[in-house]
């Protein structure tokens, strides 16, 4: 018989998430929603009036400052829930709700912006002056300043507004299709036992030490996937164009222009990445060449790529052990981070098992006021571990800049977002090398090593370059297909790759199952996140204390600047290419010393 999951109801509670922090039951959070459509009702009596006093300003700012809070937290709620099994129809009901609510947000609050940028700048200080509760918003004002060749007239901006629910469409076909309704068949595990394929199972699988178990999942997994390829196709075709109707709209001269500028990052930061990275492919030939070796096989396939160059030294580790090895590791962050940890595993921030219907992978969210909360799918490998830190590494970034900054300065930037997550990897990586002593198993540990610089920094950034190129030709006026979209995927890879790796057919359809392509130019942060991880760890591990005081600063900064100019607190400046190069100087001396070894 197939290890089938289990559903919901069979999970033991304590390895579920407590979301009673954010509501005790679902009629409060019916209530959250009436206040804030309440809300939305007292910003609406101040449009075409923002500007006539300071009292009005303050009042539009507060109002909506109050409105996006309680939004965040009721969207946090239902998004929990629904994550927690997707087929639940009540569940996607609620999920679809705040999207909607969300949609009404923009539109309700569409007006403040352009009236704000119609006020001269030397009125808005006189309000600040003459009302010193509005120097709080000082910063998101200039934010709005900062952008003002890219907002509308009210009445555009609240036509666009309106565009968002539609424009979610597609990441919302496509996580119903990928996580609900698409079905994969059983393969025999190593001990001939048939076993379900499920998303949360296939990378497991791909570590398999038995080559035919790594093949069989990889060609049955992806053979699903060829046959959704148009679908596939079709969705992702509609997600790229709504991103770039919105940057047209918004007067940029791409959607790349557009959306790293959210964060306000110029485009040069990721064509630098490309470009380092792509002069740099010799060292990931290089990794692919010894992974040839150390397997000891005449072709390499992109099934092998998972599996541990070092045979028989992976190792399980449950939930338990990962929890406390994690908090040795990161004892050198301090005792009041180690105590928010534990506070974090003991207090049910995590939803730590997969099942039937939830949401595959791995993440942390966040509402302003509460703690934050941790979806994992663990299945007791190594890699669960390090993928436990990361999202630890996250949330505890959320919980620096919520306790240190008010709301409207909290959220920090998606460009800084990765940096504490792989930090938590390195420093426990590095805890976990420093602590071995057995050769075989520090072999293990620096496969590991090489495989996050794979995995992080190189695959990531061959998913930006897809990502851009696939953007390019839209803006062309090229349509995304099958055909199109699997034939640029292959080169990218075959050329990140090298000659030493077979480039399977199936690999062509990879791009398929990546979520993170609906994120809009979201991955290639995780390369540039790294890249810093690396410089800061390496600080703290060398400096001690006065590292970790910038680190922590770092951490409690939220979006009070720029976040190249906040990861310049730690001590790191992407504005040049020496990080990128640094890192993967890094990289080259562990690929020499794991040589010495095997």
């Amino acid at each position: 018989m197939a290890k089938e999951l289990v559903s919901r109801d069979q999970v033991r509670v304590e390895d579920t998430w407590d979301l009673s922090a954010m509501y005790e039951n679902k009629e409060a959070w019916e209530a959250d929603i009436k206040f804030i459509n309440e809300k939305l009702a007292e910003v609406g009596k101040y449009q075409g009036k923002v500007c006539e006093s300071a009292e009005n300003l303050l009042a539009v700012l507060e109002l909506s400052a109050i409105a996006e809070e309680k939004f965040e937290l009721a969207f946090n709620y239902a998004e929990r829930i629904f994550d927690q099994d997707q087929g639940n129809t009540e569940h996607q009901s609620m999920s679809q709700r705040m999207f909607a609510l969300y949609a009404k947000i923009n539109a309700a609050t569409a007006f403040v912006s352009p009236e704000i940028l119609a006020c001269d700048a030397a009125v808005i200080e006189g309000f600040i002056a003459a009302k010193p509760e509005l120097e709080l918003y000082r910063l998101q004002i200039k934010e709005i300043q900062r952008l003002k060749a890219h907002t509308l007239s009210a009445e555009m901006e609240k036509v666009v507004a309106m565009t968002q629910e539609m424009g979610n469409t597609p990441t919302e076909v496509y996580s119903a299709f990928k996580n609900v309704d698409m079905t994969f068949p059983a393969i025999k595990d190593e001990n001939g036992e048939e076993v379900v394929l499920t998303d949360g199972r296939f990378v497991p699988m791909l570590m398999s030490a038995d080559r035919r178990v790594r093949e069989d999942a990889f060609k049955a997994y992806y053979g699903v996937y060829a046959k959704y390829l148009n679908t596939m196709a079709a969705i992702y075709n509609g997600e790229v164009k709504q991103h770039i109707f919105n940057s047209r709209v918004r007067n940029y001269s791409s959607n790349l222009e557009a959306a790293v500028d959210e964060n306000n990052v110029s485009p040069q930061v990721y064509d630098n990445l490309v470009k380092t990275i792509n002069a740099n492919l010799d060292k990931l030939h290089a990794y692919v060449s010894l992974r040839k070796k150390c397997l000891g096989v005449d072709e390499l396939h992109m099934y092998d790529i998972y599996t541990s160059m070092i045979p028989d030294a992976a190792k399980t580790v449950k939930y338990e052990e990962a929890q406390k090895t994690i908090c040795e590791a990161l004892a050198v962050l301090g005792d009041d981070y180690v105590a928010l940890l534990k506070e974090g595993f003991a207090n049910r921030w995590i939803d730590v098992y997969e099942n039937k219907g939830k949401r595959g992978g791995a993440y942390s969210a966040t509402a302003y006021g509460v703690h934050p909360y941790m979806l994992l799918n663990y299945t007791d490998t190594f890699d669960d571990m390090f993928t436990t830190a990361h999202e630890m590494g996250h949330s505890m970034h959320s919980y620096y800049s919520n306790q240190a900054q008010p709301y409207i300065y909290s959220g920090y930037k998606i460009f800084v977002a990765e940096v504490a997550s792989t930090c938590n990897e390195i420093l426990l990586l590095e805890y976990l090398l420093k602590n071995c002593t057995d050769k075989k198993e520090k072999a293990y540990l620096l496969n590991h090593y090489l495989d996050s610089f794979k995995g992080t920094v190189f695959r990531q950034t061959q998913f930006a370059e897809f990502e851009k190129t696939t953007n390019e030709m839209v803006e062309a006026g090229e349509n995304l297909n099958s055909e199109n979209l699997c034939k640029l995927y292959k080169e990218i890879n075959e050329k990140y790759y090298g000659p030493d790796m077979i480039s399977d057919d199936e690999i062509a359809y990879e791009w398929a199952r990546i979520p993170h392509f609906y994120y809009n130019f979201y991955v290639y942060q995780y390369a540039t996140s790294f890249c810093a991880a690396v410089a800061i760890a390496d600080m703290i591990l060398k400096e001690g204390e006065p590292a970790v005081a910038r680190y922590k600063k770092f951490l409690s900064s939220g979006c009070t600047d720029a976040p190249v100019e906040l990861l310049k607190i730690a001590g790191v400046d992407l504005t040049t290419p020496a990080p990128i190069e640094a890192a993967l100087a890094k990289m080259g001396e562990i690929m020499e010393e794991l040589k010495t070894l095997v």
